[in-house]
């Protein structure tokens, strides 16, 4: 039979004190002696007592949970999302929080309902967008709360994330320096960029400001990841040279649709990627990519979430810098100026190491 749970009166019977001492040992409210608070902890030491996260919250005192708001929405690529979703985990436990996932699409609402119950200590929000509704409740409820994304006016608020723009502007860049002049932006699916999800508008933006400034004539494409979709994508692009790739899913359709097409890569066609390096490393040819940090913005997420007043920066946006590691699958235009047809082209990867190129920061 389970036995019951430890109570904070056992906690004081253990330790020889009275019940309210080891309340104000364990929320801090009030001065204890060093020797009766080392007293107490040992008792907790011993007993396994762990505070009700309901409890302590009902009485005001701190929780020891963060609240990740993670709507689950059309379009996302769950298993990367996850990746953000478990590096705010680990980084939490590391500092003896828990984690409430909270994936209902409800915004505002969902939002003041969660902090509403008193059952967390802050908030992380996640896939934000340029005009998110969250943004003037997370305002209204001076809550402690840190956003994963970039809103169009993250005035007052504390946002992390990777300088899109900045990705979207490399990898033009990159290819332009290989000689390119034609590029195409296979990008995420309608449904993103219709909701307004910034990391997809900010990485358009930096690869149409990249391509005015170094004379290349680049299209987006949303595309949904699912082969039938792309290969029709891929057969309609004519005359570019080289794809970037913003969608997670989409890369092994991609790549799968090219060879289908008779195209080679980086033969015919280069490929470049923003995504997580071990999705780039999942496909053959290895492909040129601007990592996506999640496990870097999940810590930092936490850790400025956690910041004591005068430890961390304030209100403002962390961008981290965008880093671009060439593998096997860019080169110069050759045979790529072609259009895209059906035609049989042997394949043209070019051997090496990789070498990664991180922005300035």
């Amino acid at each position: 039979m389970t036995p019951p749970p430890v109570t904070i009166a056992d906690v004081a019977r253990h330790a020889g004190v009275s019940a309210s001492t080891v309340s104000y040992v364990l929320s801090g409210k009030r001065a204890i002696s060093a020797v009766t608070r080392e007293k107490v902890l040992a008792s907790v030491r011993v007993l396994g007592f762990h505070p009700h996260a309901g409890a302590r919250a009902l009485a005001g005192n701190r929780s020891n949970i963060i609240a990740l708001a993670l709507p689950l929405r059309a379009g996302q690529n769950v298993p990367v999302v996850m990746r953000f979703a478990a590096a705010v985990v680990d980084a939490a436990r590391s500092c003896d929080y828990d984690v409430l996932l909270v994936t209902a699409d409800e915004g505002a609402a969902g939002l003041r309902r969660v902090a509403g119950s008193a059952l967390a200590d802050g908030l992380i929000l996640m896939d934000v967008e340029t005009d998110d509704e969250r943004v003037p409740a997370l305002r209204d409820l001076n809550r402690p709360s840190v956003l994963i994304g970039l809103p169009a006016d993250p005035a007052g608020l504390i946002c992390v994330d990777l300088d899109f723009t900045r990705a979207g502007e490399m990898c033009v860049e990159h290819l332009a320096a290989l000689g390119h002049r034609r590029v195409a932006l296979l990008g995420a699916p309608q449904a993103v960029y219709d909701r307004g999800a910034g990391f997809a508008h900010r990485t358009r933006e930096g690869v149409r400001a990249a391509a005015a400034r170094c004379g290349v004539e680049a299209y987006a494409v949303p595309l949904e990841p699912v082969f039938p979709a792309v290969l029709a994508a891929l057969a309609e692009l004519s005359g570019a040279t080289a794809l970037i790739v913003h969608n997670e899913s989409a890369l092994d359709h991609v790549l799968t649709a090219l060879r289908t097409l008779g195209r080679s890569v980086p033969g015919d066609v280069s490929v470049l990627a923003i995504c997580p390096d071990d999705v780039a490393l999942a496909v053959t040819p290895h492909v040129t990519n601007v990592e996506v940090p999640a496990a870097a913005l999940g810590r930092l997420a936490v850790e400025r979430l956690l910041a004591r007043p005068g430890d961390g920066d304030g209100p403002g946006a962390t961008l981290l810098p965008p880093a671009l590691t060439t593998r096997l699958s860019c080169d110069r235009p050759g045979r790529a100026v072609r259009q895209f047809s059906s035609e049989s082209s042997t394949a043209g990867e070019r051997g090496g190491d990789a070498t990664r190129t991180a922005a300035p920061g």
